[in-house]
């Protein structure tokens, strides 16, 4: 697979109020991108950063992040992702990436023209990531009542809708924090796998309805794996899973030789007490007429599948994971 990522962060700026989360918010993307939870390579990343500087000589220019963008484009790659923390502008003509040297008459890059690179690339999958005021104008088109319009293979997952701010707090992005969390496992499936909806569903429920809306669209046929995490529970006892279960509405019956704690315990039973104990805790199953499994155990009752459960049977019974 080859992953690549554009992270971008920018504070200082020559003509706009300076900023004190982007670079912090930058390096923080780029961290949990470059390694899985394992330590196994996982995207190749270019970071571009503006710290504060008193004179104000690390910049982010936009001739340096429009040449960057187009390198992470140009070529091909199974994902090529952009990342970009810092001032963003609306106005009649459309959206802005404000770069270091930005001012008035030529604010920084168009999103249009990001959109345009993404759109023009040879990358199966680009996703485009903005925690900048105003993000979620990207993809609209004014022509169309801005309505949005993105290619096939395209995913964008920004702060906060087109008329919003994006907030800071504590030297990060909100939306940058929640973001890293996903990524680090808040957002994973019982692979370890988070892909860019997990991602949003995770920002989603963690904003408020009076807090800035982070907002998700998307043009494709599968979502992709952005990083892998250790799983709750190991693959080969997930995959037992239809071992136990013959059909998604078995239940499996239990007696006190599954438990260690009783007076002859079996290890044979013990191990698959300790698989099914293991699904309970990740919502895979649970005890019928008892609320704990030690007692569907010492009480000779039984445990079923939860409707997650009945999906991972799913998945594993036709040979999906």
């Amino acid at each position: 697979m080859i992953l690549k990522a554009l992270c971008v962060g920018i504070d200082n700026y020559q003509t706009y109020n300076p900023l004190h989360g982007c670079v912090n918010d930058a390096l923080s993307v780029c961290d949990v991108l470059s390694r899985n939870d394992d330590g196994t390579v996982n995207f190749s990343v270019k970071l571009l950063t503006a710290p504060n500087a008193p004179d104000k000589s690390n910049l982010v220019t936009r001739s340096q992040l429009k040449l960057a963008i187009h390198d992470l484009f140009h070529d091909y790659s199974d994902v090529a992702l952009f990342y970009f923390s810092g001032h963003g502008h609306l106005d009649n003509t459309g959206g802005y990436l404000i770069t270091s040297d930005g001012h008035d008459a030529d604010l920084g890059l168009e999103l249009e023209s990001v959109l345009k690179s993404a759109s023009l690339s040879k990358a199966a999958n680009k996703i485009i990531i903005l925690d900048s005021c105003f993000a979620g104008n990207a993809g609209n088109l004014p022509e169309l009542g801005n309505s949005t319009v993105i290619n096939e293979g395209m995913t964008i997952l920004t702060a906060c809708g087109s008329d919003q701010y994006a907030v800071e707090e504590h030297g990060h992005g909100v939306f940058t924090h929640l973001l890293v969390d996903a990524l680090r496992g808040g957002a994973m499936n019982l692979l370890g796998e988070v892909t860019p909806g997990s991602i949003y569903a995770h920002i989603d429920q963690s904003l408020g309805p009076w807090d800035q809306r982070p907002l998700f669209k998307t043009n494709v046929q599968n979502f992709v794996c952005l990083r892998k995490n250790t799983p709750p529970i190991a693959l080969r006892e997930l995959q037992r899973i239809t071992e136990f279960f013959p059909t998604g509405d078995a239940v499996f019956h239990l007696d006190p030789s599954y438990e260690s704690q009783s007076t002859c315990p079996d290890k044979t039973k013990c191990n698959v007490f300790r698989i099914l104990q293991n699904y309970n805790r990740v919502n895979l199953v649970v005890p019928v007429e008892e609320e704990h499994m030690y007692y569907a155990a010492m009480n000779s009752k039984s445990c079923k599948l939860t409707p997650l459960g009945k999906h991972y049977w799913n998945l594993v019974d036709k040979k999906r994971i």
